[in-house]
């Protein structure tokens, strides 16, 4: 009795929700947040600067900067759209856009409070992966016409990149140091 009056009673989700359509996180705990700036990588880390899931990639090479949900979709529909001839392909995002963007009218006075709410982006520093092509062994002609084509509707330059480039922290590529020759005796090194 009681299971069939709590079926009967409990709330109805919308059946469509504001911009469900793009990349948009489920739940935030405050719409409203500050600007922010793009970070610059002035650490030692060099995390997201490689592939990961797929064999070929696209990574920011000019300056850092903030993608909108849409630029994001668009850019990811067109690879799909471009790789679907290949079955089993996938496409790897690795960002996400989770910050919400607040824009007040034009020629509105100052004062009464932040704008609304008007999209989702994201802030991405210099080096990072944003898209990965992966899932079945895919032609690098292929991927590499797919990647531009992709990077074509992005704001920043981007570089095509392969399992085996090397990592990069900010603007400064990482190169692997060359191995150094081995000395066969230790006679060798008291001698010279």
């Amino acid at each position: 009795m009681f299971s069939l009056l709590r079926t009967t009673l409990t709330p109805h989700l919308p059946a469509s929700v504001r911009f469900r359509s793009q990349l948009a996180p489920r739940q935030v705990q405050h719409v409203k947040r500050h600007k922010g700036r793009v970070p610059i990588p002035i650490g030692g880390s060099t995390k997201g600067t490689t592939l990961a899931y797929g064999e070929w990639g696209i990574r920011i090479k000019g300056m850092g900067v903030r993608f909108s949900a849409k630029q994001l979709t668009t850019a990811e529909e067109v690879i799909k759209r471009k790789i679907k001839v290949v079955k089993g392909a996938k496409v790897y995002l690795r960002v996400f856009p989770d910050i919400p963007v607040c824009i007040k009218g034009n020629e509105t006075r100052m004062g009464k409070g932040k704008g609304t709410f008007e999209f989702w982006a994201t802030r991405v520093p210099t080096g990072r992966v944003i898209f990965e092509i992966g899932g079945t062994p895919i032609r690098e002609e292929l991927a590499r016409e797919a990647l531009r084509q992709a990077a074509d509707k992005l704001p920043t330059i981007m570089e095509f990149i392969t399992r085996s480039t090397p990592p990069r922290l900010g603007n400064l590529v990482l190169e692997p140091e060359p191995p150094t020759a081995q000395l066969s005796s230790p006679t060798q090194t008291a001698e010279t």
